[in-house]
């Protein structure tokens, strides 16, 4: 499968580093286009304080429509309607503000995702998710990936119904039903980390961390403790080195620009 890096909104967070939303867009056999997350989409452009909310006068997104998936697509020379399938990380305003871009795909999510977000939130939940995003009423997939293991992860499940090489890996902590998403490019896996991690200092543990990213993991995770088992299960995957495997995140633009002319 042909996978382009695209970036679907920049952040400059207060008092703190630039961010982008790194997407990727999967180019499959059989079934159309397919999304990893879809960033910040024309609608949040449109209207910033109801989609995106308080927030972003902290993440101080550029809410650009020419970053957009939809602008971004259409300018490889695809069409909206070719993207069938969008595959989340989870259900954070700058990781789902597309999905009205493209009101025809099937929205794939772990179940677990959908009961914080939808079905049972939290009161916390309740301020955290944005329902203006889903208000078009997308067709949503919910997920169980406890039956398969991924490269050491224990909870994983291949998407058959979007692509062969694609699978959905439960990595709770930051949400409720956190997970990461993998795609086999062919000669590698790319392990699309979400936002399991904000920075490569957190795998390499040599590069210092922003305060202002430490302090923003901290304060938005559902479950610390996950988020702190995570970091030590994905340095543990970055130490290994698979040469046929890459670990990007959502945010980070320096891994966003290594990977950006792959494809």
């Amino acid at each position: 499968m042909k996978v382009h890096h695209l970036n679907c909104g920049t952040m400059h967070l207060r008092s703190g580093p630039r961010l982008v939303s790194h997407v990727l867009l999967v180019e499959t056999d059989e079934q159309g286009l397919v999304l990893v997350d879809s960033g910040f989409g024309l609608q949040d452009v449109a209207a910033p304080g109801r989609r995106v909310g308080p927030a972003r006068h902290f993440i101080r997104p550029a809410l650009d429509p020419e970053e957009t998936a939809a602008r971004q697509i259409e300018r490889l020379g695809f069409r909206r309607d070719d993207v069938r399938h969008i595959v989340l990380t989870h259900f954070d305003a700058d990781h789902i503000g597309g999905l009205a871009d493209f009101p025809h795909a099937t929205v794939h999510i772990t179940a677990a995702e959908a009961r914080g977000a939808i079905h049972a939130p939290s009161w916390r939940e309740r301020l955290r998710f944005r329902a203006a995003q889903w208000a078009h009423g997308p067709a949503i997939v919910e997920h169980n990936p406890d039956g398969e293991a991924w490269r050491g992860f224990a909870a994983a499940k291949e998407l058959d119904s979007v692509a062969p090489g694609v699978v959905l890996v439960s990595l709770p902590g930051h949400t409720r039903g956190h997970a990461c998403v993998a795609v086999d490019a062919g000669t590698r896996w790319i392990l699309h980390a979400g936002d399991a991690f904000y920075h490569p200092g957190t795998l390499d543990g040599r590069t210092p961390v922003p305060l202002a990213l430490r302090a923003m993991e901290t304060i938005v995770a559902y479950d610390l403790e996950q988020v702190r088992a995570n970091h030590a299960r994905l340095a543990e995957l970055h130490r290994r080195a698979d040469s046929d495997l890459v670990i990007v995140n959502a945010h980070d633009p320096v891994l966003y620009e290594k990977h950006r002319t792959d494809t």
